[in-house]
């Protein structure tokens, strides 16, 4: 056990324990992770594709039933659960907690090769919404990458632990906001988003040099160009939110970054219909809510399609999936919106189709599947309750954890859900000093859509048309990420502590397991020595998931707080 003293004054301490006889990671450059190997886990998606699949099928449909418990890894003091989505590389798996802590572990055994634990300031924790918990890490170069609340963005030695570089990208005692999304590693950078939304600011996205941890280019979400600037009235760019706290991808062809991002401050606006000119931020508020393409080397907008202008609901663009795939010579991008539609483009984001994915959808009446423009959009007043209650909740019809793409099917599976709320906008003025503090806006409460009851689903659809091929339905919306397989398998983790197993091709369910606690993290295949394991994070907490208990009582009563374990399950 060592303590390290940074630059920054902060020390961390990294533990690490005897070499184990599992292979340390080899280096991860951006062809290794373009080929997605069959064997690793080797970015957030599995790939730059994000398919979020994997090409292994010694589990399979045939013998899924024989899947049992392989290890359990306890990452201790999981505060608001765990939300980390594993990586696999070389026979070890790597993954965050929170508190930005990050372990590698063989990927066979669970045994810890080393772990690494951020000194942080605890009072500037308390002062986070959403804090501690952390959603992933990168790896690129030899090197695990991890963004931390306070702001900071570390480079790790993949084999030992060992602090190689630390970059301070934000003042999160002045903004309060930092990092809880996992980084992304391609062509030598490492790109990162802040939180933002609810937090007066502007939301940056940066890029790193993955060698020497200096600083390359920083995008603002918010009034981030001259064009940009022109959509935010009465000089409200200033605490306009934005951000992109989950990772997108990297598209080789184009050498483009296109990410997603965080929704306007305040969440809930009181300009009624005309947004353009009345309300706290008149315009549409460029680049919130929107899909953006920047150069990864310079950093610079090549192109955009903003999903919401003027968000004013809280359906935001920060879903990191750019499902890449061609069909008929065509080449597409999927991106899911958290509204509850899906988003079809042609790999400069121009727009091809727009679909549903969840029935309950009022804040529009629509989108125009031809050019992605807003039909009858609802926009409120301060002081009025919103009659009908507003479609979906604040939690959104898609949540950000990752679908699936499966090749072998062609089939996209995608968690929907079906939940309302209640709401009264309210005027607010921001507050940034001497410290920035949440900008909402409304007061919400959850409830049930119009003559029906909440509940979730997972979907198996044609990505491009949408198309309903088959749906599972749960009593209450699973917060998970989905897995598909080349066994012809689809994983699901819900909220009840219960890990799936579908038919990939009918949805019949053909194995279940409960993990004692619900799930909002991620899952993923890999293999060691010819051995496929899968990994889910288990571990219930957050924002979102604090309103399961009151809302649906049950299991969730006394399901655990403020834990959570990294269980890995193998064939018997």
């Amino acid at each position: 056990m060592r303590k390290q003293w940074l630059s920054s004054g902060l020390p961390v301490l990294v533990v690490a324990t005897l070499a184990v006889s599992a292979a340390l990671a080899q280096a991860v450059d951006t062809a290794r992770i373009e080929a997605a190997g069959q064997n690793d886990w080797l970015t957030y998606h599995g790939s730059y594709k994000s398919h979020h699949y994997s090409p292994l099928a010694q589990i399979n449909a045939n013998n899924v039933g024989n899947l049992g418990v392989a290890w359990i890894h306890i990452p201790g003091r999981s505060t608001r659960g765990l939300q980390s989505m594993p990586l696999a590389a070389d026979g070890v798996l790597y993954y965050s907690g929170s508190y930005s802590r990050v372990f590698a572990l063989n990927g066979a055994t669970g045994e810890v090769i080393w772990s690494f634990f951020p000194e942080l300031d605890e009072a500037l924790i308390s002062r986070q919404t959403h804090s501690p918990y952390n959603r992933g890490v990168a790896l690129g170069e030899g090197k695990v990458f991890v963004g931390t609340m306070d702001g900071r963005l570390f480079g790790l030695d993949a084999k030992s632990g060992k602090v190689l570089w630390e970059t301070r990208l934000i003042d999160s005692q002045k903004l309060t906001v930092g990092f809880t999304g996992a980084p992304l590693y391609a062509k030598g950078s490492v790109i990162i988003g802040s939180q933002g939304g609810e937090w007066p600011g502007r939301g940056p996205i940066f890029a790193v040099d993955a060698t020497t941890g200096k600083k390359k280019w920083e995008f603002l979400t918010v009034a981030g160009t001259d064009e940009a600037m022109k959509t935010w009235g009465n000089d409200s760019w200033r605490t306009g939110g934005g951000g992109g706290w989950m990772p997108g991808t990297y598209d080789s062809e184009t050498n483009t970054i296109l990410w997603g991002t965080a929704n306007p401050a305040p969440l809930y606006d009181w300009s009624g219909a005309d947004y353009k000119t009345q309300g706290a931020r008149p315009g549409d508020n460029l680049y919130t809510s929107s899909v953006i393409g920047l150069d990864i080397d310079t950093g610079k907008l090549k192109f955009y399609h903003q999903e919401l202008p003027h968000d004013a609901w809280d359906f935001d663009s920060a879903v990191g999936e750019f499902v890449m795939l061609e069909r008929d010579g065509q080449k597409y991008v999927v991106h899911p919106n958290k509204g509850g539609f899906v988003f079809v483009y042609d790999r400069n984001l121009g727009v091809k189709n727009v679909w549903r994915l969840v029935e309950n959808i009022n804040f529009v009446k629509d989108i125009d599947p031809k050019t992605g423009a807003l039909i009858g959009r609802r926009d409120f007043q301060a002081g009025k309750v919103a009659e009908p209650p507003l479609c979906p909740f604040i939690g959104g019809g898609i949540s950000w954890n990752a679908g699936s793409y499966s090749p072998k099917t062609g089939l996209y599976y995608k968690i929907g859900q079906e939940w309302c709320m209640t709401l009264e906008v309210q005027k607010t003025t921001p507050v940034t000093t001497p410290q920035v503090q949440l900008n909402i806006g409304a007061d919400f409460k959850m409830a049930p859509p119009p003559g029906g009851e909440i509940y979730g689903h997972l979907d198996a659809r044609d990505p491009i048309t949408g198309a309903k091929k088959w749906e599972v339905r749960y009593p209450e919306p699973p917060l998970g990420s989905v897995l598909s397989t080349a066994g012809n398998l689809v994983f699901v983790p819900d909220s009840r502590g219960v890990l799936h197993a579908y038919d990939a091709e009918t949805g019949a369910e053909l194995w279940k397991h409960n993990n004692g606690t619900g799930h909002q993290g991620g899952i993923v295949s890999y293999s060691v020595g010819g051995k496929q394991y899968i990994a889910v994070a288990a571990g219930f907490g957050g924002m979102l998931a604090d309103e399961y208990a009151p809302n649906f009582g049950g299991v969730y009563k006394s399901m655990p707080r403020d834990d959570g374990a990294l269980i890995v399950f193998s064939l018997k």
